[in-house]
């Protein structure tokens, strides 16, 4: 059976990306979820999406020396597919050509003509690119490039703008909730131990049943260790306030050997549900699952928590290697507006924790307004919390997603 035409399925889903809030990987995974692919085609797919969202910056800039006036939305994204796989593609340059114009429509003259520009004038354009500024080199926002530059120096801006645009190593948490990292390893699959955590392997591609059994979870290792500031010990309650999807709340209970109990608290239906699916797959047995809205007033019955877990929405922007279009979608605002957010939801959060109980704080933001200065704030605001300890992930010092935390005890 001839299948679906995987570049007509790549342009959709960019398509609906930009037309919409929804995240690429959410986006992606309702259109290969209807599409009929071979899996070759299913990862040409994901490569082209992913590629084009990750450099849009940098294949405007191609386009823009070609065609310096507007162009419609559509018609760039084709010319942003095609171009993609001339410059970062191991794709004949006929090939792409070829089926790129046919997507073209009323616009397949232009984009034939700018597409055989770029592979004739290829040498020249890549010249242009080595001095172009850096933000567009690797196809970051200015503003977001800007401020890395002054906090960081710009050969650590530079150094993180690379390495968020490297495909993300895939991760994998070994739920010994339902089998072995030996028994893993014996199974091959290309399987072998990360050197970031003891809990996790390294895969190049993941056994489908491995996830279906719910032998593993995909999780970066920067994740685990929120939990683990945490501490939870068999047998005592916890409150894993903002769980979905559900990775942390798993290695929680995993942790405790799937006793004492879990309140996992999220307030997107959509959310939960997911939650609830993979926790159910991932063999949890000790949790319960809780809709709450932090910043409304709730009916939590639960108080007296032995410990807190709070991993609050932030900028995300310590896993934009995973997250590709993260970067899309801040503004410089969100920098001065999550914090508020998130202090917020600690405030609300804490009565619930017991005299002596453990509280972490954690987001996966590389930014002190979210980290440094929101602890700042806490011990101001929140007299009975003792800060114990902080710990702080750098994707160019540790070679893992970026996230902080903060341990605080209760008086």
């Amino acid at each position: 059976m001839v299948g679906d035409n995987p570049r007509r399925i790549c342009l959709r889903a960019l398509q609906q990306w930009e037309s919409s809030r929804d995240f690429a990987d959410e986006v992606l995974h309702r259109t290969l979820q209807t599409a009929h692919l071979t899996q070759v085609n299913r990862a040409f797919v994901t490569e082209a999406f992913y590629g084009v969202i990750r450099n849009r910056l940098l294949l405007d800039f191609i386009i823009e020396r070609f065609r310096p006036t507007r162009l419609d939305r559509n018609t760039r994204l084709v010319l942003q597919l095609g171009l993609y796989q001339l410059y970062k593609m191991r794709v004949a340059p006929h090939a792409a050509v070829y089926e790129t114009v046919n997507l073209a429509g009323p616009a397949r003259s232009l984009v034939n003509a700018i597409l055989r520009r770029a592979i004739n004038e290829r040498d020249s354009i890549f010249a242009d690119l080595q001095n172009a500024p850096a933000h567009i080199r690797w196809s970051h926002p200015e503003f977001l490039y800007q401020r890395w530059s002054d906090s960081l120096g710009s050969d650590n801006a530079e150094r993180l703008c690379q390495w968020n645009n490297e495909p993300a190593p895939i991760y994998v948490r070994t739920n010994v909730l339902r089998t072995s990292r030996e028994e893993l390893l014996e199974r091959g699959s290309g399987a072998r131990l990360s050197l970031r955590h003891p809990d996790c392997l390294q895969v190049d591609h993941l056994p489908s049943d491995w996830i279906e059994s719910g032998a593993v979870y995909v999780q970066d290792p920067s994740t685990l260790m929120a939990c683990e500031l945490l501490a939870p010990k068999p047998g005592e309650k916890i409150l894993d306030a903002c769980a979905a999807p559900g990775g942390k709340t798993g290695y929680l209970a995993q942790l405790m050997r799937n006793s004492g109990s879990v309140i996992a608290c999220d307030y997107e239906p959509s959310r939960l549900d997911r939650l609830r699916q993979n926790l159910a797959r991932l063999g949890v047995l000790n949790t319960t699952v809780v809709q709450i809205d932090w910043l409304q007033e709730n009916d939590l019955t639960n108080s007296g928590f032995d410990a807190v877990l709070l991993d609050v929405p932030c900028t995300n922007t310590g896993v934009i290697r995973r997250r590709t279009d993260v970067r899309w979608r801040l503004t410089p605002g969100d920098f001065h507006r999550m914090p508020k957010l998130q202090t917020r939801i600690v405030e609300h959060v804490i009565p619930y924790l017991r005299p002596g109980g453990r509280f972490v704080y954690s987001t996966c933001s590389i930014e002190p307004e979210e980290n440094e200065q929101v602890v700042a704030r806490l011990r101001e605001i929140i007299p009975n919390l003792t800060l114990v300890e902080t710990r702080k992930l750098s994707p160019i010092q540790d070679e893992i997603d970026g996230a902080f935390m903060a341990l605080f005890l209760k008086n």
